[in-house]
């Protein structure tokens, strides 16, 4: 099966042996020539000049201006129908864009948002992630061998909830939410605000797809950044949590059905004192 092509968004930020990873792994292990996009956040690491040496089409902003604005402008270059985000500290595994791909055709409309499936290094304790699977930390003790040797016993099934990167929807669909809530600058909490605004605007296919597999690093940007407090913002601007939200109406993490029920979304009682707060 062909893969179509997307615009794969990637914004990065003092991660230059991560991006290198991702964009071998993409230009390795991807069916067809996705349209690559890179927002530098103010680097100073080489990574422009590595950028501009690889001939990727990139913007680049002095300062960190957050993955929300850093997506949205990026956004703006997108040629493609189809709008994929990836993290810089991912690495996709061989198959990851024709699973998307096969999802796309087999859903026939463009009401849905996607996820992939990462693969972790530790247990978190999200129920979206495989792990844990020590193929490496970083880029020093990476072992993409062994990795791709283990990815068939890795597969795991479909689920419910799709929401974090690497993500996939319509380019329709983005200009009609507007993309990502740039309230929510730098970007925590970024995640379920968009597939809040999905939900509001009736999209249904909120998909995990278990065979469109990812490595992710954890190599985390939050501690290098003063974060906005996204938690309560969500919670201010949708009267309701986005625990629950990702739990009761997504089903994060729980076994794909099909369309999510449509469902009222009524604050209880302890969010709507928290939202007066």
């Amino acid at each position: 099966m062909s893969a179509i092509r997307f615009s794969v968004l990637v914004p990065t930020w003092h991660n230059l042996a991560y991006l290198q990873l991702l964009v071998g792994g993409l230009r390795a292990n991807s069916a067809t020539d996705h349209q690559l996009l890179v927002h530098d956040n103010g680097s100073s690491d080489g990574t422009e000049e590595w950028l501009r040496e690889e001939g990727i089409t990139y913007l680049r902003s002095t300062e960190n201006i957050g993955i929300c604005k850093a997506l949205n402008g990026l956004f703006l270059l997108a040629e493609t129908d189809y709008i994929c985000y990836f993290n810089d500290d991912m690495w996709p595994l061989p198959g990851w864009d024709v699973a998307l791909s096969r999802e796309i055709r087999r859903i026939g409309h463009s009401r849905f948002y996607l996820s992939g499936t990462m693969i972790e290094p530790v247990a978190t304790g999200n129920a979206c992630v495989v792990a844990p699977q020590p193929f490496g930390i970083g880029p020093a003790d990476f072992d993409p061998d062994g990795l791709m040797k283990a990815a068939p016993k890795l597969v795991r099934p479909h689920w419910s909830g799709g929401t974090w990167p690497p993500n996939l929807m319509h380019r329709d669909l983005w200009q009609k939410v507007g993309g990502y809530s740039e309230e929510f600058s730098p970007g925590l909490y970024s995640d379920p605000d968009l597939s809040m605004k999905l939900w509001q605007v009736g999209v249904r296919e909120f998909m995990g797809v278990g065979d469109s597999l990812t490595y992710h690093f954890m190599r985390k940007s939050t501690g290098r950044v003063q974060l906005n407090d996204g938690k309560r913002q969500f919670l201010h601007k949708w009267g309701v949590s986005a625990s629950r939200f990702t739990r009761e109406v997504l089903r994060s993490g729980q076994s794909y059905t099909g369309p999510l029920p449509d469902m009222a979304i009524i604050p209880t009682f302890k969010e709507r004192l928290k939202s007066w707060l």
